[in-house]
């Protein structure tokens, strides 16, 4: 089974990708960059997921760090979150994202987006 982290800091989206996703990959859950780049550090995933505004470490910046760290840095990285503007998805195109999932994502399309970049 392929294993994903999925990083957020609200309970309530982390439910939601756990019902989404935990039937079809092992999955770890984050409440923020600091947390989930604690957790890399420890164990390889196939995927991760991160929304961008976080506190302690958002996503943008755990990004960075997961580009620079050797066991992580080929590893896909999607962000999702209610950021859509042009500026921030160029950023974390430049910081190395994967793709970008906009919030409200759709549930039934997000297994297949995972697939597609593992």
């Amino acid at each position: 089974m392929n294993t994903v982290l999925y990083v957020d800091d609200a309970k309530s989206m982390r439910k939601l990708v756990e019902l989404v996703l935990s039937k079809e990959f092992e999955l770890t859950m984050a409440e923020n960059g600091q947390q989930a780049y604690e957790i890399i550090e420890k164990q390889q995933f196939d995927a991760i997921i991160s929304d961008i505004n976080m506190p302690v470490m958002n996503g943008l910046q755990l990004l960075e760090k997961i580009r620079e760290n050797e066991s992580s840095k080929f590893t896909p990285v999607l962000m999702m979150t209610t950021e859509a503007s042009d500026e921030m998805k160029a950023e974390g195109k430049r910081l190395g994202a994967t793709g970008w999932i906009v919030k409200p994502f759709d549930p039934e399309k997000l297994p297949s987006i995972i697939r597609r970049v593992i």
